[in-house]
């Protein structure tokens, strides 16, 4: 279970399931020949049948992980995910099964299982960091433990299986529960609450740190030297040129904003300045998307504090890095803080001159 401890059940949950549906003639019956038509079959599956069959067993995760984590490896230079107790390898290819899968299973040496551990307590952490930072301004935490549970339920069908998991996921919901008749009071729930045990964490400044940048720079270079050489074998020189029809195009998109960031930053001098513009502007580009997608968001909400709000939280969900690759300053978090107080302020003196908030959200464009 993320977020509580780092035991796991090692009860592995398989999915195999079909549907078939048999379509026969409604033809009369031809008159015996000798020889007869087989009636046609049909099969159709539904969509979640189709999933069903599409999910790989847990003993394919484990080896796929075994060998992405083994390249993962190689290509940091690495005999270990970890340095000094903390983790020196970006994980962030492995999806929830694989991570699971290293977290758990004995093929993986103690120092992959302990990295495992570390990454799936900052993926949870990651997930929180947003919902958790609006809490602390709002007041409400009805937010924050609806990401929790978002997040929960997202993660592989083994883990959800697991003991922790299962307290885990009856704590968050009892927070719910709780947060409906009063969202302004953090629930009481019980110590498998991973809520609270982050909250916990975060005050005493002792969350899960990501890899560091100059790790992350490393891998990242070694990331984009394979990508060229690829092109290169392939009879076609690596350009940044989207447009290309001779060359190939390198998509820095598909790198996370860490990754990005390293090379807008570029702290150890390992990447060429048209690499580094690149990047700015994948990130940059990125970064926009984000806001325009917290802007369509909040325009569609009723709270007319909706897009301050969104803008704490993405601000909160970056590492330091990435906002100063970004260009997200902290009077850029304090601007959106002071739209939030400003705008329920005015809120709050409509509903006393005894507006309501339909009223209000009509005054304000909504």
């Amino acid at each position: 279970m993320v977020g509580i401890n780092t035991a796991y059940s090692t009860n592995y949950v398989n999915h195999s399931t079909a549907y078939a549906a048999r379509n026969t003639s409604d033809s009369p019956a031809a008159p015996a020949t000798g020889s007869s038509d087989s009636a046609a079959t049909n099969v159709t599956l539904s969509d979640a049948a189709k999933a069903a069959i599409s999910v790989k067993d847990f003993a394919t995760v484990v080896t796929e992980a075994l060998a992405k984590l083994k390249t993962l490896l190689t290509e940091a230079e690495r005999t270990s995910p970890l340095e000094g107790g903390k983790l020196a390898l970006n994980l962030g290819s492995l999806d929830a099964r694989e991570l699971y899968a290293m977290s758990t299973d004995k093929a993986f040496s103690a120092d992959e299982l302990k990295a495992a551990d570390l990454e799936m307590q900052r993926r949870f952490e990651a997930a929180l960091a947003g919902p958790a930072a609006v809490a602390k301004v709002s007041g409400n935490y009805l937010g924050l433990y609806k990401a929790a549970a978002e997040y929960l339920d997202s993660l592989g069908s083994e883990e959800k299986a697991g003991a922790d998991w299962i307290a885990g996921r009856a704590a968050v919901t009892e927070g719910l529960k709780q947060l409906q008749a009063d969202p302004k009071t953090l629930p009481k729930t019980s110590s498998d609450d991973p809520v609270a045990l982050y909250l916990a964490l975060a005050a005493a400044g002792q969350t899960t740190q990501p890899t560091s940048i100059t790790d992350v720079a490393t891998s990242t270079r070694k990331t984009l030297d394979k990508l060229y050489a690829d092109a290169i074998a392939n009879g076609k020189a690596p350009t940044f040129n989207k447009q290309t029809t001779v060359g190939t195009f390198i998509d820095m998109s598909k790198l996370d904003s860490r990754s990005l960031s390293s090379i807008v930053l570029d702290t150890t001098n390992q990447f060429s300045p048209e690499e580094v513009r690149t990047a700015k502007s994948t990130l940059h580009g990125k970064s926009g998307a984000a806001l325009l997608a917290g802007f369509n968001s909040a325009a569609k909400s009723s709270d007319p504090s909706a897009f301050s709000q969104n803008i704490i939280s993405l601000f909160a969900s970056l590492s330091p890095e990435e906002r100063q690759a970004a260009g997200w300053t902290d009077k850029f978090y304090q601007a959106a803080v002071e739209s939030y107080q400003s705008t329920n302020k005015l809120t709050q003196m409509f509903a006393e001159a005894g507006g309501e908030t339909t009223g209000f959200m009509s005054w304000m464009g909504k």
